[in-house]
């Protein structure tokens, strides 16, 4: 941890202590009563016996209960049900689609998303499906393609940083699924919408 005084400490992050910590890591159930914590890179809070995998103590935000956590704009885990009630399917939908578009740019798999969104992959996909009418997989394909429609018409960015950026280090895959998923290849739509953006050219040789 950094020395006191190196940044200004959020009043529920210095809430945590090694005592925490470990019930956290050891998903110890004697300590449901005392703290929730919330995990910022995904936006869920959990109670300290959940069983999901153990998130990074810098991206952990403790809580002493669920209203205050909820209060910060955190969702209650599907998995260990901190608030005491099921989770509705569309409520985990919205946290895997928060996930996704806030983490694009990594490698992303439905394990990846199952680990860090609190479910079974088996479970993630169909439920997901069931609710978004696309798979977990689709909806990362679609994302990745609109930000890097973004990049070629609002950056001079090559291709291949494109790719990269949005999480598709193979060139000639990502080529090939914007060219599945749109129509056009990466060049052919910068092209097009380069032409499209540019100012009429009056040729008529009148003036206004």
């Amino acid at each position: 941890m950094p020395e006191a005084g190196t940044y200004k400490i959020d009043a529920y992050e210095a809430r945590m202590t090694d005592e925490k910590w470990c019930a956290i890591v050891n998903n110890d159930a004697s300590y449901d009563d005392k703290f929730f914590y919330a995990v910022k890179t995904t936006g869920i809070f959990c109670r300290p016996s959940c069983k999901s995998k153990a998130p990074k103590l810098e991206n952990v935000r403790i809580f002493s209960s669920a209203r205050e956590a909820l209060a910060e704009s955190f969702r209650p885990c599907k998995r260990c049900r901190p608030t005491g009630e099921r989770l509705p399917d569309y409520e985990w939908a919205d946290q895997i689609v928060h996930y996704i578009d806030m983490n694009y740019s990594e490698k992303l798999t439905l394990e990846t998303l199952a680990d860090m969104c609190h479910g079974s992959p088996y479970h993630l996909q169909r439920t997901f499906k069931k609710v978004t009418g696309i798979t977990p997989v689709e909806y990362i394909q679609q994302t990745r393609i609109n930000k890097a429609k973004a990049d070629l018409t609002g950056s001079r960015k090559q291709i291949s940083d494109i790719a990269l950026s949005v999480g598709m280090p193979n060139t000639p895959y990502f080529i090939t699924l914007f060219k599945k998923l749109t129509g056009q290849t990466p060049a052919e739509y910068r092209q097009f919408n380069q032409q499209m953006t540019k100012p009429e050219v009056h040729r008529s040789g009148n003036k206004n």
